[in-house]
C-alpha cells in the first residue's frame, strides 16, 4: 500500500477516532455511572435517548447534525461556528455516533462492582474521589478500556453520518471508509481491495486487543470474588 492518499485518508480518521475518544471518556464515564446506579425520574427517557443511535439510521442522524452544525444551523447563528465540512463537525458526529457504544461497556463494567464493597468503603469514610481513585478505577479499567477500544474501531469505520456532516473533501474530510467507497465507485477495485484489507485487520487488532482485556479481567474477578 503505498497510495498517499489512503494513508492521508487513515491519518483522518485516526485523528477523529481520537480527538473523539477524548470527549467520550468525560461524558460517557459519569452517563453510564449515573445510569447504573441512580434513580430519578425520566431516567429511563434519557437512556433511550443517549442508545438511540444504536438502531437510528446513521443518515438521519447525520441529516440532523448537518443542519445544527451547517451554516445555516443553530449553532452558527448563536455561536458563530459553522462545522459542517470540518474537522470539528467529524468529531462532533462521531461522539455521539459512538457514544451509545462506550457507554454501555463502561455501564456494564460499573455493574459488575460489588455494592457491598462500595457501600463499605462509604462507611469507612472513603469520600468520592478516593472511592473512585482506590476501588472503582482499579476494579474496573479493563472493562473502561475494552469499551474505550471499541468505540475507536467503530469510529474507523464511520460512513453514513461523517459523509452527510463532513462530505468526501479529499485531504479534510475523506476518511478512510469514504476513500474505500470512492475507489469502488471510481471501478479501481485492486486499490479498494488494499485498503479494505488494511482497514479490516487493524479493526480486527483492535477488537481483539479488547476482547483479551476483558476476558482476562472477567478471569480475574471470578478469581477474586
Amino acid at each position: 500500500m503505498t497510495d498517499p492518499d489512503f494513508f492521508q485518508a487513515l491519518s483522518l480518521s485516526l485523528q477523529v477516532a481520537s480527538l473523539s475518544l477524548l470527549f467520550l471518556l468525560p461524558l460517557g464515564v459519569p452517563l453510564a455511572w449515573t445510569f447504573a446506579f441512580r434513580t430519578f425520574p425520566g431516567k429511563r427517557l434519557l437512556e433511550t435517548l443517549f442508545l438511540l443511535p444504536l438502531v437510528l439510521p446513521p443518515t438521519v442522524l447525520g441529516f440532523y447534525l448537518l443542519l445544527l452544525l451547517g451554516p445555516e444551523g443553530p449553532v452558527q447563528r448563536h455561536l458563530g461556528l459553522s462545522w459542517a465540512f470540518r474537522l470539528e463537525g467529524l468529531v462532533v458526529a462521531s461522539v455521539l455516533f459512538n457514544l451509545p457504544f462506550a457507554l454501555t461497556a463502561y455501564r456494564e463494567a460499573f455493574l459488575a462492582l460489588d455494592r457491598t464493597l462500595l457501600d463499605t468503603a462509604r462507611t469507612l469514610g472513603a469520600g468520592p474521589w478516593k472511592l473512585w481513585r482506590r476501588l472503582v478505577l482499579p476494579l474496573t479499567w479493563p472493562g473502561l478500556l475494552s469499551g474505550s477500544l471499541l468505540a475507536f474501531a467503530h469510529t474507523l469505520g464511520e460512513f453514513g453520518v461523517v459523509l452527510m456532516v463532513g462530505g468526501a473533501i479529499p485531504g479534510k474530510t475523506q476518511t478512510v471508509s469514504i476513500y474505500i467507497y470512492d475507489l469502488v465507485q471510481a471501478l479501481k477495485f485492486e486499490e479498494a481491495t488494499r485498503a479494505s484489507g488494511m482497514l479490516f485487520l487493524l479493526s480486527f487488532l483492535l477488537l481483539y486487543l479488547g476482547r483479551s482485556l476483558e476476558a482476562r479481567w472477567r478471569a480475574w474477578r471470578s478469581t477474586t470474588g
